[in-house]
């Protein structure tokens, strides 16, 4: 089921939005410098903190707790483990011995997709034919169907009887010691929990008219295997006791992030058994690629700004279609170049100014290459055989 609609743009009205996203190119080329800045010194920072915390880290067991190591920066290994129960008495769960309790609700609803095609037409306007179609879904959130372009024919129910939640135990302990609530929220490996006959029993005799089991789940409407917009779905997901791994500050029976000397804080975790010497490499690996990332965003950001900011020649030049696509490609081609062009010098001056240096040694690299690669093809002058000097 689709529908289309065509719209058009003059092009004087394409010269005006030209401008206006001058503004918000300019201020996206301007937020790619402190951004990109900014990076190198998290990245420098964080590796700073990571070099100090595993020259100092010390490894303790789980079971007893040693005074003798408050406030020091610790390695443990151990089994979670709860007494609470949890339960979502709504639905007859009770769950025993386990960490976090989560109930995921899906509603069956329409979805809208949006699908356009742009063509430039001779003069600088601009066709667009815009294909909507409609299909249906299971979906965690409501889709506001009164946004849809066809909301009369597809609605979907404003708001669900029961939305998603999560229950968490107050207390998790591993050996002697208590989880501080920063590890719990950490604690995320969930499981699916099945649902029997014996739990749809529990549900309250009022609330259990319209429930069903199908697929381990509950199933409210009339056919599971032919839903109806509005038919809804609770599936339950726990988190057991599991062995796991962290690194903190040892803080009276529980644990705290740990301050470095240069402010940077440590608090890891991982699942299983993990040394120290890992823990720290993980994260290590981690902050690399999160440099790298940003280094590309705070790259994206500057060159997308600048194809705004530069957007207006090529829309000028949109009268012949053909014209406009060699200057949107020159035009982005150029952009491409500025922008890696000031990414580059401006991580090179955070370099200088966070690591001096290692910076100034990188600049006389690069100054060396630069002084060799003048010299290396400068042609060599015809040296004359000392006769022909002579005479």
């Amino acid at each position: 089921m689709s529908y289309t609609e065509v719209t058009t743009e003059s092009w004087w009205s394409r010269i005006k939005n030209s401008f206006g996203n001058i503004l918000l190119g300019l201020i996206l080329f301007l937020v790619a410098f402190p951004l990109l800045f900014w990076n190198e010194g998290r990245a420098v920072y964080r590796a700073q903190t990571l070099e100090e915390g595993i020259s100092i880290v010390t490894s303790i067991e789980a079971e007893q707790i040693d005074r003798n190591n408050e406030g020091k920066l610790v390695h443990l290994i151990g089994q979670t483990e709860s007494n609470e129960t949890l339960s979502d008495e709504r639905f007859g769960i009770v769950q025993d011995n386990i960490i976090k309790l989560q109930r995921i609700v899906q509603m069956y609803q329409w979805q809208e997709n949006r699908h356009s095609e742009t063509e430039e037409k001779l003069g600088g306007g601009t066709e667009t034919v815009t294909t909507y179609t409609y299909t249906k879904d299971w979906n965690s959130r409501i889709s506001d169907s009164s946004n849809f372009k066809q909301s009369k024919v597809h609605q979907n129910p404003s708001s669900m009887p029961f939305n998603s939640g999560t229950f968490k135990v107050k207390e998790v302990t591993i050996g002697a010691f208590y989880l501080s609530p920063s590890l719990i929220n950490r604690i995320n490996n969930y499981q699916k929990l099945p649902i029997t006959k014996a739990t749809f029993e529990q549900i309250p005799e009022g609330f259990r008219d319209g429930l069903q089991i199908y697929n381990n789940s509950y199933y409210m409407g009339e056919d599971p295997a032919q839903p109806q917009i509005g038919d809804l779905k609770i599936r339950f997901e726990v988190v057991l006791p599991d062995t796991v791994s962290i690194i903190a500050k040892q803080f009276g029976s529980t644990f705290d992030s740990y301050i470095t000397q240069v402010g940077g804080e440590i608090e890891l975790f991982e699942y299983g058994r993990a040394s120290a010497e890992n823990m720290f490499k993980h994260e290590q690996e981690f902050n690399v690629m999160l440099t790298w990332i940003l280094r590309f965003v705070g790259f994206i950001v500057m060159f997308i700004g600048l194809n705004l900011i530069f957007g207006v020649l090529r829309t000028l030049a949109a009268v012949v279609p053909f014209l406009a696509n060699i200057v949107g490609f020159i035009g982005s081609l150029v952009n491409f170049i500025i922008a890696a062009t000031l990414s580059l010098i401006t991580i090179a001056i955070a370099w200088i100014f966070y690591r001096p240096l290692l910076g100034i040694a990188l600049l006389i690299v690069a100054g060396g290459l630069l002084y060799f690669l003048k010299f290396a093809y400068k042609p060599q002058e015809e040296i004359l055989p000392i006769t022909e000097i002579v005479e």
